[in-house]
């Protein structure tokens, strides 16, 4: 695989986000060749735990630049596939039957922040920064905000959303967003201790009471994530998103209708 590395380690597996150079950016080869990752896990029955983290200084900074480019150059219809392709990966880590645990080694950034969204324990370096950043692009995260707004509340996931701040790692931890903060350098000796913790339980516990949240929690899931999908891809060619994603790249202000 390109995109990714695993390493297998006693009865857990990690699986890095290998594009350090983009800043661990999300493109359909990472999006498939993860996905692809997750299910090979799931089947063996030596893996109790996933850990995701990124390669390098960041966990993961959203949308590829070069997919950014072309975005609004799509059909309908290759939007949307593109938003279930990533609604997709978010709801196999969702309903995953073994613990994923997010390793927020750096910034968490739009896109890279629905992924941490979507896992059952979220443990952040002292460094890392997370942000649901869409608006400022005139995008919408119509697929992240189902999770969010189950993570936080509805009160907070608005005042995320509209703002698209950034926040540390600590806010992020008071908001509900992560369960732990730890300094930088112990990251990754922390997230092991927790997933040896987690695999000294029973699997079968941990899948009954995961398949049980999803089911109580999350009953619209599919309904919800049909229409997150179809936003997103529509709201990939407003003149809005269009005019953001241009001065992103162009690094100016935006001008908006």
């Amino acid at each position: 695989m390109n995109t990714i590395r695993i390493e297998h380690e006693e009865r857990w597996a990690l699986i890095y986000l290998n594009r350090p150079n983009r800043r661990n950016a999300l493109n359909t080869e990472l999006l498939n060749e993860l996905r692809t990752a997750l299910t090979e896990l799931e089947a063996g029955l030596a893996v109790r735990a996933v850990i995701l983290t990124g390669e390098g200084k960041a966990f993961c900074s959203g949308l590829d630049l070069e997919e950014l480019r072309q975005m609004h150059k799509k059909s309908f219809e290759e939007s949307l596939a593109d938003s279930r392709r990533y609604a997709d990966l978010l709801k196999q880590i969702y309903l995953y039957s073994k613990p994923v645990i997010a390793a927020l080694n750096g910034p968490a950034i739009a896109g890279g922040c629905g992924l941490a969204s979507v896992c059952d324990l979220v443990v952040a370096a002292r460094s890392a920064r997370l942000g649901y950043t869409e608006a400022k692009i005139g995008f919408v995260a119509a697929i992240v905000s189902y999770f969010l707004v189950r993570n936080v509340g509805e009160k907070t996931a608005r005042d995320l959303l509209f703002t698209a701040r950034h926040i540390d790692a600590d806010e992020a931890y008071g908001l509900g967003l992560v369960n732990e903060v730890v300094e930088d350098t112990e990251l990754l000796t922390r997230v092991r201790e927790l997933s040896r913790q987690l695999g000294a339980n029973s699997a079968q516990s941990i899948r009954a009471s995961k398949a049980l949240l999803a089911r109580t929690v999350s009953p619209d899931l599919d309904e919800a994530l049909d229409y997150a999908c179809e936003l997103n891809a529509r709201s990939r060619s407003t003149s809005d998103c269009i005019e953001g994603v241009a001065a992103f790249l162009e690094k100016r202000p935006p001008k908006w209708a």
